[in-house]
């Protein structure tokens, strides 16, 4: 509990807190991209029996037959974990614990889930891009287009993994099928996020900065690789990762870091309670 009281401490104390989020942070609501478990044979159970569907990510990654089968899949995943999403106790605990602090978030979890929560767009950056937004297939343009109306719609029409054929989205200028705007081929890059968050890290340089990170692996290149060079470099930040069953902080930033092994969910309430 010392330890629990020190790192609330050291965020009351700071200027701002920058959280770094991944898969951890969705297992813990629930979302398990990886996994085989009962919510994806509840969700998918039918697809994972058509189509050899392993699990989430392998829908998602997916060279689906057809366009009304790849939106069946889509509208079906967006529909269940964002139409239907409600707040869990992990993201009002992480709210609390954040209060009127200024803040950032760099997540590769795409399903928008901090943004239905009320932390603000512009202090998001959706490193991998999210479920929420669709784009060109081919990256002919840089607009994204909003996918959550439309993949509401799909899934009240959805029957045997398909989707009826004049539901199918095409781009506006080059007829191409559109695609959820995840990370891939032709990615149109998130605009200005990078720009935000660079910003934010500016504003912050040589001052009190929290990194709170939240279930992020220690083989997480993509975030947590840059997040403790910025502890690195940043005289007076300080390091706080949560992770169940895996904890890695290295030697030249242990000595203000605080690593936390445990449920996410429970370490961030025990915090919120201090």
């Amino acid at each position: 509990m010392n330890e629990l009281n020190e790192i609330m401490k050291k965020i009351r104390e700071a200027d701002a807190v920058l959280i770094g989020a991944s898969n951890g942070l969705s297992i813990t609501e629930g979302l398990h991209l990886f996994a085989d478990d009962q919510a994806f044979e509840e969700l998918f159970g039918d697809l994972k029996r058509k189509y050899g569907l392993q699990c989430i990510l392998h829908g998602m990654s997916a060279k689906w037959p057809s366009e009304e089968e790849k939106w069946g899949f889509w509208s079906r995943l967006i529909h269940h974990y964002c139409g239907n999403y409600e707040e869990t106790q992990v993201m009002s605990d992480l709210k609390d614990i954040i209060g009127e602090k200024d803040y950032f978030v760099i997540t590769s979890n795409g399903e928008c889930h901090f943004e239905m929560c009320g932390f603000a767009p512009e202090k998001i950056y959706e490193i991998e891009g999210n479920w929420l937004t669709m784009q060109c297939e081919h990256g002919c343009h840089q607009t994204l287009y909003p996918t959550l109306k439309m993949a509401e719609e799909m899934a009240k029409e959805e029957k045997d993994g398909k989707v009826p054929s004049d539901m199918v989205p095409y781009c506006p200028r080059c007829g191409a099928p559109m695609r959820v705007h995840m990370i891939g081929p032709n990615f149109v890059p998130p605009s200005d996020c990078e720009e935000r968050y660079d910003s934010f890290l500016g504003k912050y340089h040589g001052r009190k900065l929290v990194v709170l990170e939240l279930g992020i692996g220690w083989r997480n290149q993509l975030i947590k690789a840059p997040l403790m060079r910025l502890v690195e470099r940043e005289p007076k930040a300080v390091y706080v990762t949560i992770n169940k069953g895996e904890i890695y902080i290295p030697e030249n930033i242990r000595k203000k870091s605080y690593g936390l092994d445990g449920d996410l969910a429970k370490v961030l309430e025990n915090l919120n309670n201090i």
